[in-house]
């Protein structure tokens, strides 16, 4: 197992170069600026470190997978050669029917062990229960937890194995706040940005980076979304993603349902759940005087 990186040096490593992959997360999305589309946590962490307009880099793509991470985006970053990246990658997988958290877990280790021989500082993120955010029917809720949990457990394995910093988003305070989220609860809002951008530069500060300028958590400079844009995307493009991902993940549901059926059935053949008795009427209380 490599050890920890912790701060080698009294003075704090400056950031020349930063290197943000992943989804649409990452990408900036639930974060419109006028006239120049996403902004998001990139921008606010690069701004944070003092990172140089030529420094920057967004190598990420909407709807990516891990794999994509691996196969796609990281030779951008090896040859833009960073000071820092940052990997916010993962939920779409476990929304598809071919999830596979070995396969995950071999490819983060990919990019993790990559990015290390350069020297970059590697911060990845494990993700929180979007169920709380994104209410789902009970099936479902139940199917894409179980899904996250083993996401989650993929990528601490591959913490724990390099010892590099890594931001749990289930633990920020306020995740699950509505205002963190976007009009689509699937994305964070401008503050949902700003908080993801702090607690990366908190745990790069921790890691010896210097931070320059901390990560402001008013909001200002993006398009505040009104009522009407969370009742027209839910009826444009929530539940038509709903029924999407929904067949995706209901087979995965049904099994969860079988086998929690099964368990139950098998507890009740062996005695170990009984039926509880009604229970006994009580006396009617009399009104005081």
């Amino acid at each position: 197992m490599s050890e920890p990186i912790l701060p080698t040096e009294l003075t704090p490593r400056r950031v020349r170069r930063l290197a943000v992959l992943g989804d649409s997360t990452a990408v900036g999305l639930g974060d419109p600026v006028p006239g120049r589309g996403w902004r998001g946590v990139g921008p606010f962490v690069a701004q944070a470190l003092a990172v140089p307009a030529d420094g920057y880099l967004n190598a990420a793509v909407t709807g990516a997978r891990m794999r994509c991470v691996r196969y796609d985006q990281l030779p951008a970053a090896v040859a833009h050669r960073p000071d820092v990246a940052l990997v916010i990658v993962g939920m779409n997988d476990t929304l598809r029917s071919d999830f596979d958290p070995v396969d995950m877990a071999a490819d983060l280790d990919h990019v993790v062990t990559t990015l290390r021989a350069l020297g970059t500082v590697v911060v990845p993120v494990r993700f929180h229960d979007h169920g709380k955010v994104f209410r789902l029917p009970g099936p479902l809720y139940r199917a894409l937890k179980a899904r996250i949990d083993e996401l989650n457990a993929a990528i601490d394995g591959v913490v724990r194995h390099h010892g590099v910093p890594c931001l749990d988003l289930g633990s920020m305070p306020g995740a699950y706040d509505l205002s963190a989220w976007s009009v689509d609860r699937l994305h964070p809002s401008e503050l949902g940005h700003r908080m993801l951008a702090a607690g990366l530069t908190g745990l790069l500060a921790a890691a010896g980076i210097a931070v320059a300028e901390p990560v402001s958590l008013v909001c200002s400079g993006g398009i505040r979304p009104r009522t009407v844009d969370h009742v027209g995307w839910l009826v444009v493009k929530g539940l038509p993603w709903l029924w999407r991902r929904g067949r995706d993940l209901l087979p995965y549901a049904a099994g969860i349902l079988a086998a929690s059926a099964k368990e139950t059935y098998l507890a009740w053949r062996d005695g170990q759940i009984v039926e509880v008795p009604e229970p006994a009427e009580l006396p009617a209380v009399s009104p005081q005087a």
